[in-house]
């Protein structure tokens, strides 16, 4: 049986393609790293854990630290939540707005609490803010009239891009 050596510009041809296939390779592995990172949070606490269902059951999402989310459907999670638990201090904020970007109806739970149920405001709640002070009744309108988190806080925007909010005065 007679062995066949491939000339040199076939094995350059070869290598060129196998070169190609890894560089592709690559981006594609590098893409799947750079959309799975997360946001790193330094704060401990406040913490908020979110559940779809009563009593603390279902789909459950977590934050941390100062933050603001305009639109819980970066999440799917609009007109989801249905039970929450605020790990916290006393001075600890959890405001629940009723629509994207802070507006609409709202709900203000302060210090550390535990909602099994929240009634009439079951499945309703579409962005929130988290603060680990006591946020005032201005302020939490100064947030609804802005559309945006208060100053130096950590803020998920609608399209899913985690920014910190500049301070306002």
């Amino acid at each position: 049986m007679k062995r066949t050596i491939p000339s040199k510009t076939a094995v350059k041809k070869v290598a060129i393609q196998k070169a190609a296939v890894k560089k592709i390779a690559a981006k594609k592995t590098a893409a799947k790293k750079a959309t799975a990172k997360k946001a790193v949070i330094a704060q401990r606490l406040p913490s908020l854990s979110l559940w779809s269902d009563i009593n603390f059951s279902g789909r459950r999402l977590r934050f941390r630290g100062n933050i603001g989310v305009r639109s819980l459907v970066v999440f799917n999670y609009n007109d989801v939540l249905s039970s929450f638990e605020v790990d916290g201090t006393n001075q600890s904020t959890l405001v629940l707005f009723q629509d994207a970007n802070y507006q609409g109806a709202r709900r203000v739970y302060r210090g550390s609490t535990a909602i099994a149920n929240l009634g009439d405001f079951n499945d309703l709640a579409s962005s929130f803010v988290l603060s680990r002070g006591r946020l005032s009744d201005a302020q939490i309108n100064r947030i609804q009239n802005r559309g945006t988190a208060p100053g130096n806080f950590a803020e998920v925007f609608s399209n899913g891009v985690l920014r910190r909010s500049k301070s306002v005065k």
